[in-house]
């Protein structure tokens, strides 16, 4: 039996674990060692210069190594059971190949030079750039909430609006040309549509921090991030067990954005499935779904004969 005084041994491993001193040593000042970092970026730079680097250097390395996961999976044998489409295959090296040339091109052309003026907008509209300490977490993750619910709408009605004739003909084709995407594919657009689109994800940000006076930098980056990981996830052509949309319900996801590149119609939302709902544009989606859920009953019943 123990003594009633001694300390057992697991206990006394993790009193004497500790974290790394580069996350609980203070910078200085109270500040947090993150907040430290972000004054050290901009201490003596060019504030404008600093947040132009900061998020089109983000940007390429997010999006590009978001994609890597999906890039991996295609050459394992073991995972294309869980390929959504698997009689079209348009995830090729060749095709991939093209869309990562095409996408980098419109990075550099078209998305460089509208960073370029975020800084000054967003100064003007109020946002704290360099300044720390940063927001509490719990605010940022209700205005990230926020943002998300803002750009769905938005991405609603303006992808809906895409798919309308002329609009849909001379802008929004480009997009489509993978019926069967994947996740390079989720930027590949006409300059005109990322113009478009791009508003619901940016816009969010700027109309909050233009009526409240009250948004960071480091928010609006968090968001930015998350953002492109709903992008290029639903884009991926995989649903996998630990997809988004398969522990969070109203996700929209690859299974239901994948739906809408291979049939050319209904689910116009991008992280939510509410609207679609709610305005009927997902019923062709449901009967698919339905009619789906009824053979793969058949066969097993077939099988069980």
């Amino acid at each position: 039996m123990a003594h009633p005084h001694s300390t057992p041994a697991n206990t006394t491993a993790l009193q004497s674990f500790t974290l790394p001193d580069f996350i609980t040593q203070p910078y200085g000042e109270g500040k947090t060692w993150a907040e430290g970092q972000w004054m050290k970026l901009f201490d003596g730079r060019n504030e404008a210069l600093v947040t132009l680097a900061l998020i089109f250097l983000s940007h390429e390395f997010i999006y590009f190594a978001r994609c890597v996961p999906y890039l991996i999976a295609d050459m394992i044998p073991a995972l294309q059971k869980y390929k959504i489409q698997q009689k079209a295959i348009q995830n090729t090296a060749q095709n991939q190949w093209k869309v990562f040339r095409f996408v980098l091109l419109s990075h550099f052309l078209l998305e460089l030079p509208l960073i370029v003026g975020f800084h000054p907008i967003a100064v003007h509209f109020g946002m704290a750039i360099a300044a720390v300490p940063f927001p509490p977490f719990k605010k940022m993750v209700l205005q990230v909430f926020l943002f998300f619910v803002f750009e769905d709408f938005f991405h609603y009605w303006a992808h809906r609006g895409l798919h309308y004739g002329p609009f849909y003909k001379h802008i929004h084709k480009l997009h489509h040309e993978w019926s069967a995407p994947f996740g390079l594919a989720a930027e590949y657009a006409h300059p005109i549509e990322v113009l478009i689109l791009g508003m619901g994800t940016i816009g969010g940000p700027l109309i909050w921090c233009y009526f409240t006076g009250d948004l960071h930098l480091v928010t609006t980056m968090i968001w930015m991030t998350l953002r492109l990981f709903q992008a290029v996830e639903a884009h991926s052509g995989y649903d996998f067990p630990w997809s988004t949309h398969n522990w969070l319900p109203f996700w929209s996801g690859s299974e239901h954005h994948d739906y809408h590149h291979m049939a050319f119609t209904n689910n116009f939302s991008t992280s939510f499935r509410w609207w679609d709902h709610l305005f009927g544009t997902n019923r062709k989606y449901i009967a698919y779904k339905a009619r789906k859920a009824a053979e793969a009953k058949a066969q097993k019943a077939k099988k069980a004969l």
